[in-house]
């Protein structure tokens, strides 16, 4: 069993295996499915996932700016 913590602001880090087992990267999105009391986790698609108009800007497509404006 793989196990992360959950911080006081109600974050988790998905833990390594996980991020490898799905080919997790910075930016993709994931999906929640609530079945019998537990989670089932799912990477999203690139098809399935909101188009992003922002996308084609490449000098706004650093690191930095996902940090910056993760929570908005």
């Amino acid at each position: 069993m793989i196990v992360s913590q959950l911080t006081s602001k109600a974050q988790t880090t998905i833990p390594k295996p996980i991020r490898a087992a799905l080919e997790l990267h910075p930016g993709d999105a994931l999906a929640y499915e609530i079945l019998d009391g537990r989670v089932i986790l799912t990477k999203v698609q690139s098809a399935t996932r909101p188009d992003d108009p922002f996308r084609t800007f490449e000098e706004w497509h650093s690191e930095a700016d996902t940090t910056a404006y993760a929570d908005l």
